[in-house]
């Protein structure tokens, strides 16, 4: 039997219209919470252990960081933009990441968090200061909520090109001539998550940090068994925010993908990008055009392989936007750009792959032979 479609609350959207393929189903996810604990504001940073500081602050010069601070066993990385710092990497055995920082928009909003969770506020040990309550989500990631931290000042920013286009003539009796430089990193922008226990993580994100969902993706045959990935933005009221602080997607793997980092524009990723491949780094994906969120990309590998974005261009969503549906594909994740690599996708073959599904078609989670062929296939679309 077809589905009637759910009526839209209030008018149809440009956004509805792009990516939904019938808007959302009658009794699908709504894609927010009904009475969230609070509504996190941003990501304040992300936090990641290294063995050798020195070689990641090398690659934090070159991809355009900023560096905030260093100890003997920290290395605080900032953006041009007023803030705290947006990425800590600590002194540590191996590299991996440790987890979000999310920014609470009042103070108060902490003491809502200990009261739901039975958690403590406490003050942060940092040299920034504040206030924070360390919290788990389903996945087992570390969250951190915080307020009151440290807030620098703003820095030089690289100045967009002014740029011609068609019948709009805004530079004359003058060239272009960017240097080939770092891409100065503005800000952090999202974090992406990989999960067997989506379904739980995104709630946990929607009722506990009040996180809206702006596109969920499904897989090709399997719409009835609900999404599989979610873009989720903060929630601001009428103040725009980016398309997603967030993305969380089903793998039989529980980890980081990937974070990104807003640049100035096209031409400041484009020249970094030639900057960091005269470094000898090495890229994983781009450039391109995303479809959800729309921004610009550009995917390289730090030197102990994480994945790191640059980005620019990106939508900007306020609260009364409602979920895009779509099918997830490979080919459905550009709107122009080279095919997605094996490498960005994490789809390369190696024992560890097949370990990690084997364990996770063992285990409580939502992976099973369906959604594990249904992933598979989207891979390769």
């Amino acid at each position: 039997m077809t589905k009637t479609p759910a009526r839209p609350r209030g008018p149809a959207t440009p956004h509805q219209d792009l990516h939904s393929e019938h808007g959302a189903l009658r009794g699908k996810h709504p894609g927010r919470g009904r009475q969230p604990v609070v509504k996190g504001a941003d990501l304040a940073w992300l936090e990641f252990e290294k063995p050798d500081l020195d070689r990641a602050a090398a690659f934090a010069h070159d991809f355009g960081f900023a560096v905030a601070a260093r100890t003997p066993d920290a290395l605080y990385l900032r953006g041009t933009l007023p803030g705290p710092p947006c990425v800590v990497l600590r002194r540590g055995t191996a590299s991996r990441f440790l987890g979000p920082a999310f920014r609470a928009a009042e103070r108060t909003d902490l003491d809502r968090l200990a009261r739901a969770t039975g958690r403590p506020v406490r003050d942060l040990a940092e040299s920034g200061g504040g206030r924070v309550v360390d919290l788990a989500d389903p996945a087992g990631f570390p969250v951190r909520v915080v307020h009151g931290t440290e807030h620098l000042p703003a820095l030089p920013e690289q100045p967009p090109l002014t740029l011609n286009s068609g019948t709009g003539r805004a530079r004359t009796n003058a060239v272009q001539r960017p240097p080939r430089e770092p891409a100065r990193i503005q800000r952090l922008g999202h974090l992406v998550l990989e999960t067997p226990h989506f379904a739980r993580a995104l709630d946990w994100y929607l009722d506990t940090l009040g996180l809206l969902v702006s596109d969920f993706l499904f897989l090709d045959g399997q719409r009835g068994r609900g999404p599989t990935m979610a873009f989720l933005r903060c929630d601001r009221g009428g103040t725009p925010v980016d398309h997603h602080t967030l993305a969380l997607h089903l793998s039989p793997r529980t980890g980081y993908v990937h974070s990104a980092y807003q640049v100035t524009d096209l031409d400041a990723l484009a020249a970094g990008g030639e900057y960091l491949t005269g470094r000898g780094h090495r890229r994983s994906w781009g450039i391109g055009r995303h479809v959800q969120g729309s921004q610009v990309f550009d995917y390289w590998r730090d030197p102990d392989r994480l994945m790191v974005e640059h980005f620019a261009d990106g939508d900007l969503f306020s609260s009364e936007l409602e979920p895009g549906w779509a099918p997830m594909s490979a080919t459905g994740l550009a709107q122009w750009g080279p095919p997605a690599t094996r490498d960005f996708l994490g789809t390369r073959p190696s024992p560890a792959l097949v370990r990690e599904v084997l364990r996770a078609l063992r285990e409580d989670n939502e992976i099973d032979p369906g959604r594990l062929l249904g992933l598979m296939k989207a891979s390769r679309r």
